[in-house]
């Protein structure tokens, strides 16, 4: 089996590395051999392909899965003619087991970006550069990608393997054990520290969606924010805001495709509808399943995959103009059989992410929105409460609430805005693959869970009494068993 691993690990350091047309490169096959980085453009290639792990984790790797209808916000429609996806639907009810493919290919292609960066990273120094500052800039850009990449690791998995060198060949390819969570956090900080020191804090055209400054900047502030490290945390989100961001004024427009890469954006991933392989798809994996021809334009069904629940859509408060933008609802008589349907046959649907007419059958163009200017400022307005500086916290928090047509707070106790800049967490990063690492870092995971899964049982008649039975050790998924079979990994507890 180890020589299967070894097979697998040395076509992977041979072949990883792909183009990623939507930063405007010409499109060109290349390898990971030893006689191809040699120019700056081989080189500004390879950083681009990286980022086309990160378009694969929301398209065909399905992270949403794993970070919203592991949640409260978000369930699945049941179909019962298409049981295709059982192992989808036991993630949202904490059924999963290490033999789920879905976690796998979580896994994998997570460690097939860290791959792309490391070869990068091992590679850069052999290549001709005319400009020191471009150099720099591809070695920040590579080590955000792997610091988002291991951080997406640690929330989901706990300690992982710690590669931080390119795996050249078969005897590379194995780790015999998995890092600590600390040693893993410590990269992860190093790589983003380093990364903002050389990354841009702009870019001109045709580079626009490039990692930034902000962008490693605010992957710092939310690794301290995690870490409970407040003063950190402060420091960083707090440069962020010295930027030039700012807050588009309607929310719905901050999704709009003909609104990519905003005033707001601080990092998103890039989709283009208008190229095939670099499109998005989400629409088509979330709106409810009859509802294809109907809200689409084309036959067949859509997925039913990542429906709003009743408590992320009670969550909002009378006239938050948010929760319109975010949620819409699909009425069909045919509904009325659902388990998930509304009174009138109305099965919600995850607005923000349809804005049609649709290209093609399959194909959408929302870019995929991972750090946004409102979310540093919620960031930081926890961070400044937790620090006790609860007086200067309510201007990010309220600057917020503002947009969405909401009334200011304030003299709220510390307990108080707590809760409140948690609340404006749920409903303002709806969706956007934040809830349940927003659960974990607050640690309110278990308790949310049980209170929601109760509340599940009683609406919905498919979920069995086995469900939502949330348990600590079911707050990290187990690693993959042909990870634990092939490498010798110790497994995660009671997986």
């Amino acid at each position: 089996m180890k020589a299967k691993m070894n097979i697998f690990f040395l076509t992977l350091s041979c072949t990883l590395v792909s183009c990623n047309k939507l930063l405007e490169v010409k499109p060109e096959t290349f390898t990971s051999g030893s006689n191809y980085y040699k120019t700056e453009n081989q080189v500004r290639t390879a950083v681009n392909g990286a980022y086309s792990v990160l378009q694969n984790l929301n398209n065909n790797g399905n992270y949403w899965i794993f970070t919203e209808v592991r949640s409260d916000n978000t369930t699945y429609q049941y179909n019962p003619n298409n049981r295709c996806c059982i192992t989808r639907e036991q993630v949202d009810e904490f059924l999963n087991t290490s033999t789920d493919r879905y976690t796998e290919t979580v896994w994998t292609t997570l460690f097939n970006g860290i791959q792309q960066c490391n070869v990068i990273l091992s590679r850069i120094e052999g290549a001709t550069f005319t400009d020191d500052a471009k150099k720099n800039q591809y070695i920040g850009e590579a080590k955000f990608l792997r610091g988002l990449l291991y951080f997406n690791l640690v929330r989901l998995f706990g300690g992982v393997p710690l590669r931080v060198e390119e795996v050249r060949g078969p005897g590379d390819a194995f780790t015999e054990e998995r890092a600590s969570v600390e040693a893993v956090y410590a990269q992860i900080i190093q790589d983003a520290k380093d990364a903002a020191e050389k990354l841009p804090a702009s870019y001109p055209g045709e580079s626009v969606g490039r990692a930034t400054k902000g962008a490693a900047l605010t992957l710092l502030g939310d690794v301290y924010l995690t870490r409970k490290d407040y003063p950190n945390a402060i420091k960083f989100l707090q440069e962020v805001t010295g930027l030039g961001y700012q807050l588009v004024p309607e929310y719905a427009d901050v999704f709009s495709p003909l609104n990519k890469n905003n005033s707001e954006s601080v990092f998103e991933v890039q989709y283009d509808a208008g190229i095939q392989g670099e499109n998005s798809n989400f629409f088509f994996n979330f709106g409810p399943f009859t509802a294809g021809l109907d809200l689409t334009g084309f036959q067949g069904q859509l997925g039913g995959l990542n429906i709003p629940t009743p408590s992320i859509i009670n969550a909002y408060e009378p006239g938050d103009k948010r929760k319109d933008a975010s949620i819409g609802y699909y009425a069909n008589p045919d509904n009325n059989n659902a388990f998930e349907s509304f009174p009138g046959g109305n099965i919600p649907f995850i607005k923000k992410f349809y804005h049609p007419p649709f290209p093609n059958n399959g194909w959408t163009n929302e870019d995929w929105p991972v750090y946004r200017y409102a979310h540093v400022l919620l960031m930081l307005a926890e961070a400044l409460n937790e620090d006790n500086k609860t007086g200067d916290a309510y201007a990010p928090l309220n600057r917020v609430r503002q947009r969405a047509g909401l009334a200011p707070l304030s003299g709220l106790s510390k307990e108080g805005f707590r809760e409140a800049v948690y609340q404006e967490e749920r409903v303002e990063l709806a969706f956007e693959n934040q809830r349940w690492f927003d659960l974990l870092r607050t640690g309110r995971a278990i308790e949310v869970m049980l209170a929601h899964g109760a509340e599940e049982k009683v609406r919905l008649a498919r979920v069995g009494s086995e469900s939502y039975n949330v348990q600590e050790y079911m707050l990290v998924f187990p690693i993959p068993a042909s990870e634990v079979r092939l490498n010798g990994f110790e497994q995660n507890p009671n997986y």
